[in-house]
This record gives C-alpha cells, structure tokens and sequence, in this order.
C-alpha cells in the first residue's frame, strides 16, 4: 500500500462533499456526530436498529394514510412489496 502525502507546508483542503450533495441545512449535526462518538457500540448498535424500527413504522403509516380503504392484510402485502423494491440486489 503506498501513502500519499501533501508536499511540505501544503494546505490540507478537507472538502465538504455532504453540503453539495445535501442542501438541507443541518445546524445540528455536528453535535448529532460527537453524541455518537459518546456511544458505546453496544449503544450504536441499539440506536441504528431503532431508528431502522422507527423509518418502518413511519413507512407503514404513510401507506396507511395514502391507502385508508384497504384492509389489513392488503396494506401488509403492499408493505411488503414496496418494500422489496428498497432493498439493494447487489449482493
């Protein structure tokens, strides 16, 4: 493996890809990243699958609210399929 280094006494220009690519300011992130540093990678962990439980959940409820006359079951199906076509076929 071969290191590059910057010429004695250049400029490191770190580039701030996530502003080009995200316009929505996000004044709090900074404090959101040291919390995460705080965690534990048990709390991570716990943390990721929460959130991955709570992006469902509001999944659901969105189907729920664009859908309100179909029945159990048809919502589930529904969930299930529009589901399907987020995961990643690339492995």
């Amino acid at each position: 493996m071969t290191l590059h280094r910057r010429p004695h006494g250049a400029e490191h220009r770190s580039r701030d890809y996530t502003a080009a690519m995200n316009p929505k300011p996000q004044p709090n992130r900074r404090r959101y990243i040291e919390v995460l540093r705080g965690m534990t990678p048990e709390q991570r962990l716990l943390k990721a699958l929460e959130l991955g439980e709570f992006s469902r959940e509001l999944f659901r409820t969105g189907l729920k609210e664009r859908f309100p006359d179909l029945t159990d079951s048809q919502l589930q199906a529904l969930y299930v399929k529009r589901l399907a076509k987020c995961h990643n076929r690339n492995y």
